[in-house]
């Protein structure tokens, strides 16, 4: 009875996504169980891609994307800190081909290519002593999505290009080495963005609180 009469009053309604695919994972899972028990009669519907789409066009509350990548005409929230991009490889794969031990190394190894939402092919970016350069490595394969290039990167296929903390349980557990750390770059947080001509919902309002309370990536 009690549980029935703390809820009684509780939010209800649901909230549509379209986010990047990892921070549904990265950002969103982490937080869930705990807005779930909060607000038990508040729905999540997220869809997780990386295509670039008119996210309100398309029926969606908000979207969250990496800052710099948001509509200006949105408003937007940061809901994380800045992200750190590197470059990991499974040791087999270093141990066949070698380890690359400047970004111009790039050009002699399998790398896997990362198809944007837009169709571009993404360039590597890296941060050393130099400054900032961009890369557009030799890719015999080139893939769209992160999970699958995840399962090809600990299969070997080739150098992966992505999020530090993407990478952190399988390079604890072996699966993946980092490389090129010293030039590893820095690039913005995620960012939920929304119409200013739409009211907010009330349980995008509760899960955007609940994200900079629980701070899974920072802030």
């Amino acid at each position: 009875m009690e549980r029935l009469n703390r809820y009684r009053d509780a939010p209800t309604g649901r909230v549509r996504l379209n986010v990047v695919a990892e921070a549904a994972s990265l950002l969103l899972a982490p937080v869930l169980p705990t807005f779930a028990e909060r607000y038990p009669d508040i729905e999540i519907d997220i869809a997780a891609h990386d295509r670039m789409i008119d996210v309100i066009g398309n029926g969606y509350d908000a979207g969250i994307r990496h800052g710099g990548t948001v509509p200006e005409d949105m408003i937007a929230q940061r809901l994380s800190a800045d992200l750190r991009w590197v470059v990991a490889a499974a040791p087999g794969y270093l141990e066949q081909f070698g380890t690359p031990e400047r970004p111009e190394d790039l050009q002699h190894h399998h790398c896997l290519g990362v198809r944007l939402g837009d169709g571009r092919i993404y360039r590597w970016e890296f941060d050393g002593p130099e400054g900032e350069i961009a890369i557009a490595v030799p890719s015999k394969v080139v893939v769209d999505e992160g999970r699958a290039m995840l399962a090809m990167a600990r299969e070997g296929v080739g150098l992966m290009y992505g999020l530090e903390t993407t990478f952190a349980r399988y390079v604890e557990r072996g699966e993946l080495r980092l490389v090129l750390e010293k030039w590893a770059a820095i690039g913005p947080g995620y960012h939920i963005y929304y119409s200013s001509r739409r009211q907010v919902p009330a349980g995008l309002r509760l899960l955007i609180d609940l994200i900079r309370e629980l701070r899974p990536l920072g802030l």
